[in-house]
């Protein structure tokens, strides 16, 4: 399992991600499901990843090897995020047609979800979910944020404070408790958590920051969230017992 978060804001872009995998509790491994194509000026492009793991990593491994052949739409010379959307949709189909038969016939799933956003000069930040079917959905101002995999731990968080005014580092702090909630419920999901931001306007990456289990932010953050709700939880007022009369079956 896995978990993924990106969110479009007025001030730009963010993106983070999960590096656990398991085959079983007892196959636990770490991959980097984030990918970043940048060309400073131009275009910074993020993508992460979820599901069969070896469908995606080959969608993207497809997708880069398509970005070296100028003939052809790339994600270098494409000039939408729609367009690139669309080639990473159609590099996950070229993809499944090739390994789903041979997937099936052990009766191992093909799907793959990818969330793909950025920037391309000349247009806005734009943030997209691709499904495993390889169509896609845009984020909107009523919907800024995409999640995959194990998304609904960490969707109330996002749900109670992303709006499109949020700031990116206000962004970033409900991002880290949306995966502290996600991980002390789900085991499949671990760090190292890969986080990083494009600025609307920028054309670039401006931060990638990798959060080890150890890292003293991420347990500042478990340890402040869970303490802060236990004190907001023991200062709500207890329900008053007061019996309403509703009729009751009694026995014979």
């Amino acid at each position: 399992m896995t978990y993924c978060v990106a969110i479009t804001l007025n001030e730009g872009l963010l993106f983070a991600s999960d590096s656990r995998t398991n085959a079983g509790v007892d196959n636990i491994a770490s991959f980097c499901k984030m990918r970043m194509f940048e060309r400073p000026g131009d275009r910074a492009i993020v993508t992460l990843t979820s599901g069969n793991l070896a469908i995606s990593q080959g969608t993207i491994n497809l997708l880069m090897q398509h970005g070296r052949d100028n003939s052809r739409l790339n994600l270098w010379n494409a000039r939408s995020m729609y367009d690139a959307a669309n080639l990473l949709g159609d590099a996950l189909r070229e993809v499944q047609r090739r390994d789903g038969p041979y997937l099936l016939q052990k009766s191992i799933e093909a799907s793959s979800w990818f969330i793909i956003g950025g920037q391309i000069a000349g247009e806005e930040p734009r943030l997209f979910m691709v499904y495993t079917e390889g169509n896609c959905i845009e984020a909107s101002q009523d919907t800024p944020f995409f999640q995959i995999g194990e998304t609904k731990y960490g969707k109330p968080i996002l749900d109670r404070v992303i709006r499109p005014a949020t700031t990116l580092r206000e962004a970033a702090k409900c991002v880290m408790v949306s995966f502290d909630s996600t991980m002390r419920s789900n085991i499949s999901v671990g760090p190292p958590i890969d986080l990083a931001v494009i600025p609307r306007d920028e054309l670039r990456i401006s931060l990638h920051r990798r959060f080890a289990e150890d890292d003293g932010y991420l347990q500042m953050v478990h340890r402040e969230w869970g303490e802060g709700l236990r004190r907001a939880f023991a200062q709500l007022a207890d329900p008053e017992w007061v019996d309403d009369g509703h009729p009751r079956s009694t026995a014979p």
